[in-house]
């Protein structure tokens, strides 16, 4: 199954099928340097870098052009910032997230603990695991911004868990929600991986782990992609909420089709 862009807000995402002509998809490093007297260069750095995004379409279908510059204008998006899942991402999990740290105590900015005796702390290697004293217990991985990853109606998801569980007695899982974050329907199976098409209503999804033994297990490697084989230990892209900076609209040679640009910044919120 081919990658294209999604693109919307979570409950209203629409598949963008037509390569863009240009696509810029550099994160925005925010390094500024100090250079003593006597020649010697320091650099300041933030924690996390900021991620951006530059598309550019020609000769787009009307269809398509017209959601893109709604969304630019805000018509009818509501306050809250878009879902942008990227073709080129093979793992929609947070970086950090996907190297198993955290920021926070107890993994809390990650992951949360259900249906057992489990807990998560930092390991002596910095990475955060998970101390299973239930062989029921389970663990959730958080999206930091919505009720889960955003998806649509119909489209097909891989998870594959941390590296190091054993696919004998782990279970993989994906819970769907509807654009409330309420609960529908879980897809699940036995070992490291599982794939599931969203169902009807579904506009997140959580993955869930469950390692089905007691022990400590680390949360590093894990992977959530769409439509295509997860790959394990892959970087994780992060699927950022977004906002638009700018854009572009210009008719083409020949109507109705239309030249449309479009840029983007990752944000906390962004209202009206």
């Amino acid at each position: 199954m081919a990658r294209n862009l999604w693109i919307g807000t979570p409950g209203r995402l629409r598949e963008i099928r037509q390569a863009a002509k240009s696509w810029d998809r550099t994160a925005e490093l925010n390094v500024s340097e100090f250079k003593a007297l006597e020649g010697r260069i320091t650099t300041f750095a933030p924690a996390r870098t900021t991620r951006r995004m530059k598309l550019a379409f020609d000769w787009l279908e009307p269809a398509d052009a017209q959601h893109l510059v709604q969304l630019a204008r805000r018509i009818g998006t509501g306050r809250g910032p878009l879902a942008v899942l990227d073709p080129a991402s093979v793992n929609l999990l947070d970086p950090y997230q996907a190297a198993g740290q955290s920021q926070a105590p107890g993994g809390g900015d990650h992951w949360f603990t259900m249906n057992g005796a489990i807990t998560l702390a930092p390991s002596a290697e910095g990475n955060t695991v998970a101390d299973c004293q239930d062989v029921a217990a389970a663990v959730g991985w958080i999206h930091g911004t919505w009720a889960g990853w955003p998806v649509a109606p119909g489209m097909k998801v891989s998870w594959l868990l941390p590296a190091g569980w054993d696919p004998a007695v782990a279970t993989a899982q994906l819970d769907w929600k509807d654009a409330s974050g309420g609960y529908l329907s879980t897809s699940q199976a036995v070992g490291t991986q599982v794939t599931g098409t969203a169902p009807a209503g579904a506009a997140f999804a959580t993955p869930v782990g469950k390692p089905g033994a007691t022990g400590q297990f680390g949360l590093a490697g894990a992977c959530f992609t769409i439509g295509e084989t997860p790959v394990a230990n892959a970087l994780g892209d992060g699927c950022p909420a977004m906002s638009v900076t700018a854009y572009g609209d210009v008719p083409a040679t020949r109507l109705p089709y239309r030249n449309v640009s479009i840029d983007l910044v990752e944000v906390r919120r962004a209202a009206l």
